[in-house]
């Protein structure tokens, strides 16, 4: 049994951490999350919710406003958690992002079993500039067996923070190539190219690149549209930013589709962009899921990475 500890199961851009838990055949998971979203998306039956606590704001107060730390769990939490892995005989613990496990620091630490933690892009650099926070980072790798990331990049950022080398392993993203089958694009009549990108609206995503870059093809070729699908905090900017640059009514914004819709976006467009970029808050990104998508769409290739082995974490 792996408990895959998911601070919030799931929210609608975490796909890829569904199939990841969902796909695992060696060994039974088992999910702990603190609030349980898109239950119908994502439905899982083997869950133990466990909520905050009631005193939870004010030590999370006390913590980053007054301490300027991370804020991390209390010794009654601890018990919980441990009661729920010692009833499903737990044998290791997975910790989905880097900032979380920070925060279950103390969990690891009373553990006697594995634990690990994957990080995803978004948990590796965010608030490293506080003496506070860079110290329970690297307490925290200190404490976990192993430690699982999305890219080299990611890697290479985690051993600049002082985590050894042969703790780290690359996880590849794999995504369901028989619910993706290949098919060819037609050159566009009229140069009516179909650009899209599909992300998260945040900084890190390269949004205003895409646009930027956009209009300068538009102008080249003006019955270009681009479809920009997903929802986030940049949405009005960047509509703003599409007017300013004159393509206002060449770029739509269809918010959050679902995966068929996606699917069929996917299929009738002809270029994709995803230009990732360092946040100025040090996010950064892992793999973009939807490019892998983009790419097997594009290609002939069955290829598929091969699979972690969660047995290696146990011993």
């Amino acid at each position: 049994m792996v408990a895959c500890y998911c601070a919030t199961f799931l929210k609608p851009e975490m796909l890829h951490i569904y199939r990841q838990i969902i796909s695992l055949k060696r060994v039974e998971p088992f999910v702990i999350a603190q609030k349980r979203e898109e239950a119908d998306r994502y439905p899982f039956e083997r869950i133990a919710i466990v909520g905050k606590p009631a005193a939870h704001f004010t030590r999370r107060f006390w913590f980053k406003q007054v301490r300027d730390a991370p804020w991390q769990v209390s010794p009654r939490e601890v018990r919980k958690l441990m009661e729920i892995l010692s009833k499903i005989n737990a044998q290791l613990l997975h910790i989905y992002f880097g900032h979380i496990a920070v925060h279950l620091l103390p969990l690891i630490q009373a553990w006697p079993k594995p634990a690990l933690v994957s990080f995803h892009g978004a948990d590796v650099m965010v608030d490293l500039d506080k003496p506070a926070y860079r110290a329970a980072t690297q307490q925290m790798l200190e404490a976990v067996r192993l430690v699982l990331v999305r890219s080299d990049s990611l890697g290479r950022a985690l051993i600049n923070l002082g985590c050894p080398a042969g703790k780290i392993r690359l996880q590849h993203t794999g995504i369901p190539v028989d619910e993706i089958p290949f098919r060819t694009r037609e050159w566009p009549a009229n140069t009516a190219w179909k650009f899209v990108q599909a992300c998260r609206l945040i900084e890190k995503k390269g949004l205003r690149v895409s646009l930027r870059a956009f209009a300068k093809f538009a102008a080249l070729h003006p019955a270009s549209t681009f479809t920009i699908a997903g929802e986030g905090p940049l949405r009005n900017e960047l509509g703003q930013l599409a007017a300013e640059l004159g393509v206002a009514d060449k770029v739509f914004f269809p918010g959050f589709i679902s995966q068929t819709q996606l699917r069929e976006l996917f299929y009738q467009s002809h270029i994709f962009l995803h230009p990732s970029e360092v946040g100025g808050d040090g996010n950064q990104e892992g793999v973009p899921n939807s490019m892998l998508h983009r790419t097997r769409r594009n290609s002939g290739s069955d290829r598929e990475r091969p699979e972690w082995n969660p047995g290696e974490g146990a011993r």
